[in-house]
């Protein structure tokens, strides 16, 4: 008999005849293992790779394991007759797994749903689980989570940062200590899984935003029209606040055209003079116009861009993550002076705009996780003119509007990674007199060193090496973060050379003119 799937709302619902297949093995998905095991559920988790601890660990939790090649259907998964299907969110739409799940009639989950369903596991004092606020967007969701989250404990509220920014929701869920808001970062992809689900109880969040849009994922997606409907996915059933780029159209569409509860409002934000319901720039000054009474005629200062500057806050894309978390920290009451606080004592990730050094008048950056065109042309507008490291795996995405928007303003352009033939030749097109280096170096170990020569050959004083690669790492390095430490520690041992020696002087550019 198969599940009453209609039923399973509550933790406190009985998931012991439930059979679920879980598809990945990451942290997502040991983490749903995890959960249903300890309902009781019937678990089989399908993977093509397995972490070596989470493998092991799967027995413990009473979970079995089938690990092979997914390019088909495997028989033990049919065999199982699952239920449901909950997938990591690496699992694109057109998998061959998840594509027999939703011809066969069986439900496809994201974590985010399974989440939801039992978000009551432990209860506030009131005795209601804790809010949710989602976070969304092309560049920027792991910044504003974690500023968010910051603003919301510096406003007396328990609040947890969670979902893609590394803690899965459905451990912040089960924390025994319990929270009053978690604040969850979801990506296209958990987006998109959560589209599918359109029962009476469907994820309905405190408050929500989506930062920005622009091309990413298309591979994942399949168009940039699915990638966009997967975002827009973030504002339905909104409670109180739908929070939107009002320097992004796209974002203000998918709010006047999401399905809300009846009187949630949109709540703008961006570098310029707000209006009511806004949250803005006026000389020098974030301010709130939106949660105030006197909203038409005041403003409620919230801190000044002087300040931001001794945090390290003050680049243009980083002060509207700032504008956007207060919009969001603000719906739920916490105080402006509670926010200027939190800013204070607020500093960015390693690798998001990160300053590695300061040398010989060059100042070297490092963000790379800048690894999408918008996130690159975000930092090139915080530092313009700079010598620009840049390239990796562009993940079906086209370089082109990039390039022709800031290549020509760059001082030179030092290109890695396996995709280097599209942005040479966008470069070609588009900044044809701007000097560009290829680094073609197989070894992981020899392409930061070669980089930094390369751009310690170029740079001068006052000039600025920017690592904001526009793509991702994989096809040289373990991670973004990976490619960011080689990138310090290449600058680091240049710096600790002789100082009499001196600059590798390259040979001659490609396409200089």
């Amino acid at each position: 008999m198969t599940a009453d799937l209609s039923r399973l709302t509550s933790w406190h619902a009985d998931w012991s005849d439930l059979r679920v297949v879980v598809l990945g093995l990451s942290m997502t998905g040991f983490s749903v293992a995890d959960t249903l095991a300890e309902l009781g559920s019937d678990v089989l988790v399908v993977t093509e790779n397995a972490d070596e601890e989470y493998a092991r660990l799967l027995p413990v939790i009473g979970a079995r394991l089938w690990q092979g090649r997914l390019d088909t259907v495997p028989d033990d998964l049919v065999a199982h007759r699952p239920d449901v299907v909950i997938a990591s969110p690496g699992f694109p739409p057109h998998h061959p797994v998840v594509s027999w799940a939703r011809e066969a009639g069986v439900a496809v989950w994201g974590d985010i749903e399974l989440a939801w369903r039992v978000r009551d596991k432990v209860l506030r004092a009131d005795g209601s689980p804790a809010d949710w606020v989602l976070i969304t967007g092309t560049n920027g969701k792991t910044t504003t989570t974690q500023l968010t989250a910051t603003m919301l404990v510096a406003g007396g509220l328990r609040a947890a940062p969670c979902g893609n920014i590394g803690v899965p929701v459905l451990d912040a869920v089960r924390d025994p200590a319990g929270f009053d808001v978690l604040v969850i970062e979801v990506s296209s992809h958990q987006l998109w899984y959560l589209s599918l689900q359109n029962g009476a109880d469907r994820v309905s969040p405190y408050a929500s935003v989506c930062l920005n849009l622009a091309a990413d994922h298309l591979e994942w997606h399949g168009s940039f029209d699915a990638y966009r409907d997967a975002k827009a996915v973030v504002y339905q059933n909104t409670r109180v606040a739908c929070v939107y780029n009002k320097s992004d159209v796209a974002t203000r569409e998918m709010v006047e055209d999401a399905e809300v509860v009846e009187g949630c409002r949109a709540i703008g934000f961006d570098l310029g003079v707000p209006g009511p319901s806004d949250l803005g720039v006026v000389d020098g000054i974030l301010v709130d116009r939106a949660f105030l009474e006197e909203r038409r005629t005041n403003a409620l200062e919230l801190t000044t861009l002087e300040e931001l500057a001794q945090a390290g806050l003050t680049a243009p894309h980083v002060v509207a993550n700032i504008l956007a978390a207060a919009a969001l920290a603000r719906s739920l009451d916490v105080p402006p002076a509670a926010i200027r606080d939190a800013l204070r004592g607020f500093r960015l990730d390693p690798h998001r705009i990160e300053v590695v050094a300061v040398a010989e008048g060059v100042t070297w950056v490092d963000d790379s996780k800048a690894t999408n065109p918008h996130a690159a042309a975000s930092s090139l507008q915080a530092y313009p003119g700079a010598v620009w490291v840049l390239g990796g795996q562009l993940k079906g995405v086209d370089i082109d509007e990039l390039v022709a928007a800031r290549g020509p303003a760059v001082k030179a352009a030092i290109v890695i990674g396996v995709d280097r033939s599209a942005i040479v030749a966008a470069f070609a097109r588009h900044a044809p007199t701007v000097p560009l280096f290829e680094v073609d170096h197989a070894q992981t170990e020899d392409v930061m060193t070669e980089v930094v020569a390369l751009a310690a050959g170029v740079a001068q004083d006052g000039d600025v090496v920017l690592l904001a690669p526009a793509a991702a790492s994989f096809d040289q390095f373990a991670s973004y973060s990976d490619r960011g430490r080689r990138f310090a520690d290449a600058v680091n041992a240049r710096r600790g050379k002789d100082a009499g020696d001196d600059h590798d002087r390259p040979s001659g550019p490609v396409g200089s003119g």
